[in-house]
């Protein structure tokens, strides 16, 4: 690490679970954020910002005058352009020392199996359920922590599903893919810009601790946010024997944590 690292880094390098060995992991890491909309615009400023080595960007969406309320990545100058190629322009201007990599596709099983694999976190801010599930699928198969993170109107939630821990379930023992699942969409129901800031930012924290080795993280937990009264509330996760993706394990959602929030 040379002075300029430790300078531009000093104050993560100072903090005492993090040190100079934190750092030398983050900046040895890969991440791939799948999704650079309203969660994957701070997701990346921060991963960017922390000096993760090499992050990986994937989506098939262009900038939309109605994403900047809250997709903070990209800029008025930016419409039209893809969402990814904006999200690297202004992760590159605050950090022009890491590699950045981008696929303007939408992240189906092919693009997911080779990317995943590559990847040390897989962060995933996408707004759809189908996506969520394969993201989750790739991330079992080749044994990768995943932060899944989720946000609309006022409400938002996230966990980490890491597929090394024994005792952790995956995306799909919390939220099964052959449940009934209605898809909302900010275009429909709106989305309060700091509850979708706050969500991408507490999934680039677990990222971050993910990949320095502090911990611990929200692995086995369900975080939700509630931007009206300004709460959060935690649901113990367990796994599902029954789980179709990661199978053989031991049940779904804690029945002394209430219910599963959607």
């Amino acid at each position: 690490m040379n002075d300029d690292e430790l300078l531009r880094y000093s104050r993560h390098i100072l903090l005492e679970e993090w040190g100079i060995d934190g750092q030398a992991r983050v900046g040895a890491s890969r991440a791939l954020i799948v999704g650079a909309g309203g969660l994957g615009s701070p997701v990346a400023l921060y991963l960017a910002a922390a000096g993760v080595g090499h992050i990986t960007l994937i989506d098939d969406d262009h900038v939309d005058l109605t994403n900047l309320q809250r997709q903070i990545a990209h800029s008025t100058a930016r419409i039209g352009a893809p969402k990814v190629d904006s999200a690297a322009a202004a992760m590159t201007a605050l950090n022009p020392t890491i590699a950045i990599e981008t696929y303007v596709a939408r992240a189906d099983d092919a693009w997911l199996d080779r990317l995943v694999a590559q990847a040390d976190a897989v962060i995933d801010c996408s707004d759809s359920f189908a996506t969520r599930q394969a993201v989750n699928k790739a991330c079992v198969a080749h044994r990768k922590p995943l932060v899944a993170g989720a946000a609309i109107r006022f409400d938002g939630q996230l966990s980490v599903y890491d597929s090394r821990d024994a005792e952790s379930p995956c995306y799909a023992c919390v939220f099964p893919p052959s449940s009934e699942f209605e898809e909302t969409r900010c275009a429909v129901l709106g989305a309060f810009a700091p509850a979708v800031g706050t969500i991408g930012t507490l999934q680039a924290g677990e990222a971050l601790k993910l990949m320095a080795g502090v911990g611990p993280t929200l692995t086995g937990r369900l975080l939700m946010f509630d931007a009206r009264r300004t709460t959060f509330d935690t649901m113990r996760l367990v796994r599902d024997p029954q789980c179709a993706v990661c199978g053989e394990r031991t049940a779904g959602v804690d029945s002394q944590a209430g219910t599963r929030h959607r």
